[in-house]
Parts: structure tokens; sequence; C-alpha cells
């Protein structure tokens, strides 16, 4: 049986590789993924109830949406503010073209980087960082991100008030999961 993590799901596994053609998300599977994206410590048991299947259903579709890479992962919701990254901000950059990659594998190593996206328009690319105060902030733009040879210019826009619209409860906090599994 696969290792569970304190929800009672399994524990998030680098799934096999695909088959190129992954197995369709029904109805079901996509009010697992919005119980799971509201609530990624919801048990198999109060998922199963949910959506109205077996607890053994649901620990296959769960699986099989891990397996497809439909759920990459589960994790936590973090207060950057109270965990010490009080500085937030969204940075635009442009690029040399055809570089994203090599951008990317810069990007991934900055310490405080939450959000990658390659997007169109007037920039390249939108990146979400957060840090623990404007000093901080400063010295990853102007020194780190400025000093990627690929980055031609950047854009900041400080984050002065965020909410996170996917998630059912996002001003309080929810204590764990304690449901037992039986």
């Amino acid at each position: 049986m696969a290792d569970q993590h304190a929800g009672g799901h399994p524990e998030p596994r680098v799934p096999e590789p695909r088959s190129p053609d992954p197995r369709p998300v029904d109805a079901i599977d996509r009010d697992i993924l919005q119980i799971l994206h509201t609530d990624g410590r919801a048990s198999i048991r109060s998922v199963a109830e949910r959506v109205h299947v077996s607890r053994a259903n649901a620990y296959a579709r769960i699986n099989r949406l891990i397996d497809d890479g439909v759920i990459r992962g589960f994790g936590a919701r973090i207060n950057h503010e109270r965990a010490g990254q009080g500085a937030s901000a969204y940075i635009t950059l442009k690029i040399v073209q055809n570089t994203w990659r090599t951008v990317r594998e810069h990007l991934r190593a900055l310490p405080g980087a939450s959000h990658i996206a390659l997007v169109s328009g007037d920039f390249d690319v939108l990146l979400l960082v957060h840090t623990p105060d404007n000093r901080a902030l400063r010295e990853l733009v102007l020194t780190r991100l400025q000093s990627i040879p690929e980055v031609l210019s950047t854009r900041t826009l400080l984050v002065f008030e965020e909410e996170d619209l996917n998630n059912a409860d996002t001003t309080t906090e929810s204590a764990p999961s304690t449901e037992p599994e039986s």
C-alpha cells in the first residue's frame, strides 16, 4: 500500500512516464480536484463521502490523477508575511529570444521565487517572489535578476495585499485534518 501523509492521501510521488494520451477527467474527478485544491489534507473518507463514491474508488481515482500528472503534489498555503516574507512582488522580465529554458533554470534557483510563467504580451516572463523586506527585494532584482545575461529588462510591481481566490478559506487558519481512516 502507498505511503500516506496526515490527511490520508497517498504521498505524492514522481509518476511513471505518462502515456501520450492521459485518461479523461470526469465530473467526479473534477469534484475531487476541487476538494483537494481547497483542502489538500482532506481525508480519503471525507473526499469519498463528498463525491458519493466508496473509499476504495476515491483512493483509486486520486492515485490515477497523480499517476496521470493531473495532481502534481500536495502543499500548504503559506501566509508569507507571518513566515517572515513580508515583501511580495510580481516582476516582469524581457528576455533574449529562445532563452526561456535557460532563464527558467536561473529563476528556479532564486530565493523566494514562488511562481514563474512564460507569457505573451509586452514582456516575456512573469515572476512572483516573496522576500523578507524591500531591501532583500531590491537585492534580488538589481543583483540577482539583472545579472542573468539573457534578461534584457525587468519591471517590479509591489504587492500591497493579496488573496488566493482558489481556496474557500483564505482569511482564517484551519486546524489540520484529524479525521481517522477506518
